[in-house]
């Protein structure tokens, strides 16, 4: 009798383990990688948060400011208005009458305005960039116009490289916050630092390096230093 409840009792404890064990197993690789799988799913903003919490809004990025050179108000003139100022007289006052010649690359033959103005930029003369239509905008390669607070879309038609390496922040003489979530940043524009009428840069001879005591020549044996 006590021999038949043995076998039985081993019988019920065998089936238990045979049951329990797959199901342990389970719950236990669910409860090893059912957090991974939500945070990963989870957006971005909301990932680092703990559940139940809601998550804090980051930080939008700071907006970059680009220096813009005003825009011309007219043609010099040698007139000065009652309060000394230099009077200035719209273009299409006089190229309304006076139609711009294309051919024109110098101002040595000009005889009323724009005398002294050096135009010195890839051979091109002033309708190339000026809209014959409207003297107050400038026209782009496709037939559109732009006002002179959007010179940049003219420039970069021709300048190719240094439009790409203005966007990448490597030309225009950015400063500012590297990080753009931290603060802003603010940049020139191209007529900011180039004349649009002759935009090459002089040469310049570079500075002799810095003659100092504490600084290792590179021409000396190491440990020698400059007088």
């Amino acid at each position: 009798m006590d021999g038949g409840r043995t076998s039985r009792a081993a019988q019920i404890a065998v089936v238990s383990l045979v049951v329990l064990i797959p199901i342990s197993a389970f719950a236990a690789v669910v409860a090893l990688f059912w957090p991974v799988s939500a945070v990963r799913h989870m957006p971005l903003a909301t990932a680092g948060a703990p559940f139940g919490l809601p998550a804090q809004a980051l930080p939008p990025p700071y907006a970059t400011t680009t220096r813009i050179r005003p825009p011309p108000k007219g043609a010099r003139t040698d007139l000065v208005t009652t309060d000394g100022d230099k009077l200035t007289i719209a273009c299409g006052t006089c190229h309304a009458t006076r139609p711009a010649n294309p051919e024109n690359r110098s101002t040595a033959d000009l005889d009323l305005f724009h005398q002294g103005l050096v135009i010195r930029h890839g051979g091109h003369s002033c309708l190339s960039c000026h809209d014959q239509r409207d003297y107050g905008r400038l026209h782009l390669a496709d037939g559109g116009a732009v006002g002179f607070n959007e010179s940049m879309r003219l420039c970069a038609q021709c300048h190719g490289p240094q439009w790409r390496d203005y966007q990448r922040g490597a030309h225009g003489g950015m400063a500012g916050h590297w990080d753009p979530a931290s603060g802003g940043r603010v940049r020139n524009s191209c007529t900011q630092c180039h004349d649009p009428h002759a935009p090459m840069y002089p040469g310049t001879t570079p500075l002799p390096p810095p003659r100092d005591r504490f600084q290792t020549s590179h021409h000396a044996p190491v440990g020698t230093h400059h007088d």
